[in-house]
C-alpha cells in the first residue's frame, strides 16, 4: 500500500509533533508499506522517512519539484521530479492508496484540500486521515462539513476526512484500514 504523507518541512518542531511523524514512519516500515512524500530532507518529511527507513521500509518515494531537487532527501529510494508544486500534488495523489495529513502549514493544507477535491470528483473513497493535533485543523473540518451539508455540494465525501488527535489514534485508524 502507498501511504502518502503531507506535512511540515519546518525544522525545530517540538517533540510532541515529531513523535507523531516518527510513529507514522515506524508503522509504515513495520507493515511493509511504501512511503510517498514531498521528498525534501527537512522537518516532518525527513523525520517520517527516517523512521520508516529505520523500521524496514524498502520503498520511499520522494516527489520533489525540480526547483527543490537540491533539497531532495537522500533516504528516497525513488525520486520523482515534478515541474512545479501543482504537478507535485497531482503525482502525490496518483501514487496514493491512503493519505495522511500531519501538522503543517499552507502547503500541507493545500495538499489535503486538493486531494480531497480530486477524490470527490473521482467518486473515490480512498481514506484521508488528518492528525488534528491541538485542534489545528478543526475550523477547516467544520467548514468542510458545512459545505457538505449545504445546497452547493454534490457529495457528502467533502466531509469524509477522518480526524484523529494523536499518534495512538492515527495508528489505530491505520490498523483498521490495513485490515480491509
Amino acid at each position: 500500500m502507498n501511504i502518502v504523507v503531507y506535512c511540515s518541512a519546518n525544522q525545530g518542531l517540538p517533540e510532541e509533533i515529531t513523535s507523531i511523524a516518527t510513529a507514522l514512519g515506524r508503522w509504515i516500515g513495520e507493515n511493509r508499506h511504501s512511503l510517498v512524500y514531498g521528498g525534501v530532507n527537512a522537518g516532518l518529511m525527513h523525520i517520517t522517512a527516517q523512521a520508516a527507513s529505520n523500521a524496514g521500509c524498502e520503498r520511499l518515494v520522494g516527489i520533489v519539484p525540480e526547483f527543490f531537487k537540491h533539497r531532495a532527501d537522500p533516504l528516497c529510494t525513488e525520486l520523482v521530479l515534478a515541474r512545479d508544486l501543482n504537478d507535485r500534488k497531482s503525482k502525490l495523489i496518483e501514487h496514493g492508496d491512503v493519505f495522511v495529513v500531519l501538522p503543517g502549514g499552507l502547503g500541507t493544507i493545500d495538499e489535503w484540500i486538493s486531494t480531497l477535491s480530486a477524490l470527490v470528483v473521482e467518486g473515490s473513497d480512498l481514506p484521508i486521515i488528518v492528525v488534528n493535533h491541538g485542534g489545528m485543523y478543526s475550523a477547516i473540518a467544520e467548514q468542510l462539513l458545512n459545505t457538505a451539508q449545504s445546497q452547493f455540494s454534490r457529495s457528502p465525501l467533502i466531509a469524509s476526512s477522518m480526524l484523529v488527535s494523536n499518534s495512538h489514534e492515527l495508528i489505530n485508524k491505520l490498523n483498521e484500514i490495513n485490515k480491509l
